[in-house]
């Protein structure tokens, strides 16, 4: 009598209704994270002075590399369990900001250790939030 209610229903479209529903935000989030990441790169790197032409590719290099990564880690991310999600959330952030502070000149110890702080922040708050989103 209620075998109808247990039965898994045939959902349209499959994975074309997916990329359909998540089109803009997969392709728009990225775009705008790598615009942002690749202008203050080269903000940091051109420290007050007149802008040039390795600094605006630097900022561009850069922005495409971490839009690149973005998009590539919001496409794969499904696939992955919460603990390895959380954990590349975490690399992806810890790598990023460590390039942010090694554009200051500073010492490698302290881009290394404010970065990898950032990431285990992350990956501490997005397992969280994986976890308490997939009970």
């Amino acid at each position: 009598m209620v075998t109808h209610a247990a039965m898994p229903g045939r959902r349209g479209g499959g994975a074309h209704a997916r990329a359909r529903h998540h089109g803009r935000l997969a392709w728009a989030l990225p775009l705008v994270l790598g615009v942002i990441y690749g202008f203050y790169a080269a903000f940091i790197r051109r420290d007050g002075g007149p802008s040039t032409g390795g600094q605006v590719l630097l900022g561009l290099v850069s922005g495409v590399a971490l839009a690149a990564l973005c998009f590539a880690l919001g496409r794969i991310q499904h696939s992955l369990p919460r603990e390895l999600r959380a954990a590349a959330y975490g690399a992806l952030t810890a790598s990023a900001i460590g390039f942010l502070v090694s554009l200051t000149d500073t010492s490698v110890l302290r881009s290394t250790a404010l970065g990898l702080a950032v990431g285990v922040g992350v990956l501490c708050v997005s397992y969280y939030a994986f976890y308490a989103r997939e009970t």
